[in-house]
């Protein structure tokens, strides 16, 4: 079997694995262009609609046309041949063609149409006061700030995003390493992510719900695992929890949570992440500053202490080619630094 054929089929086995553990786990939002749940959504899925209208016209004529043709040749007995057709079949073949031609033009220019006005709909949305959130794509995890005036207000998540229902919401996007793609199926269509060249894209929840996003380019070796969370809810709902992340982390509550502190600060762990409030202040890894309040571990598995505990100790294993290493840490210390980490809400 080929490189690329072990490619193609080790991508879908990781794609069907990553849903079943979504949905097992109970963390798997909707996923579905044709649930839209906001206008830019909408209106793709509309044109969706017309170009399959039309195709699907178009395919059942010419196989309907092609059908009575070939049922048309096998009812004649003799076939003759003719080098010069009359003048009054001549003029009808040509006739045949000119309407032809017309109504390939016209259907042209009605999917043009429509592709343009899409087009119009999805980049028209603007907002007097959109809230910006910065999106930077890294192998293989998605890194979420949100802007503020005031640095200090930053909130900095991973492979989670919250956004409140009926605002305009501009993602600024851009790459750390490869080609990524941004995609939220329910929300928006796809918006490719160049490393140098930082674009941006427009969008707007009309409902609250849970849907999930992902990478749609080949970005290497766990790309059916590059997974997100979106989280759009009632205004009053995201304040609160934007404040809430505003805030340094919680502070350990028993003894076994500040022996996971120490764990945590003379390991290997404050090599790459940061905490807010403590001594580790990396930016390679994700922000654990409200770890214990994120719903997924990796973008793929449920927030739970034995996911925790595994994913800390070998993540190799559970998500090949992860830029996280190995950790050999003792069982006593394992288990103070996850109730460290869940205590981070």
């Amino acid at each position: 079997m080929t490189l690329p054929a072990l490619v193609s089929w080790r991508g879908i086995t990781a794609a069907v694995v990553a849903g079943a553990l979504l949905i097992a786990s109970g963390c798997g939002g909707r996923q579905s262009a044709f649930d839209p749940a906001g206008p830019q959504s909408g209106s793709i899925l509309r044109l969706w609609w017309l170009y399959f209208g039309v195709t699907a016209t178009i395919y059942i004529a010419m196989v309907s046309l092609i059908s009575g043709a070939i049922i048309t040749r096998r009812r004649q007995r003799k076939t003759a041949v003719i080098l010069a057709p009359p003048a009054t079949e001549e003029r009808r073949l040509t006739r045949s063609v000119e309407v032809g031609v017309v109504i390939s033009i016209a259907i042209l220019g009605i999917l043009l149409i429509g592709d343009f006005a899409t087009g119009r709909a999805i980049h028209s949305l603007r907002g007097p006061d959109p809230l910006v959130i910065r999106v930077t794509g890294h192998q293989w995890w998605w890194e979420v700030r949100y802007e503020d005036p005031e640095p200090y207000n930053y909130v900095t998540a991973a492979n989670e995003i919250h956004i409140p229902i009926g605002r305009a919401i501009q993602f600024e996007l851009q790459s750390a390493d490869v080609i990524h793609s941004f995609w939220i199926p329910n929300l928006q269509g796809k918006r490719d992510m160049i490393p140098g060249h930082p674009t941006h894209t427009f969008l707007r929840a009309d409902r609250p719900g849970t849907f999930m996003g992902q990478c749609a380019e080949f970005c290497g070796y766990e790309h059916a695992f590059m997974r997100f969370v979106v989280v759009a809810e009632p205004e009053e709902d995201f304040r609160r929890w934007i404040e809430a992340q505003r805030q340094p982390a919680a502070k350990p509550t028993t003894e076994k949570q500040r022996r996971g502190t120490s764990v945590f600060l003379e390991t290997t762990c404050a090599m790459c992440h940061t905490i807010r409030g403590t001594m580790a202040g990396s930016r390679i890894g994700p922000d654990l500053t409200h770890f214990g309040s994120r719903p997924l571990i990796g973008g793929m598995l449920a927030n739970t202490r034995g996911n925790l505990g595994g994913w800390i100790v070998d993540p190799q294993h559970l998500k090949p080619g992860v830029r996280m290493p190995l950790n050999v840490i003792k069982p006593h210390e394992l288990d103070a630094l996850v109730d460290f980490l869940t205590n981070l809400k």
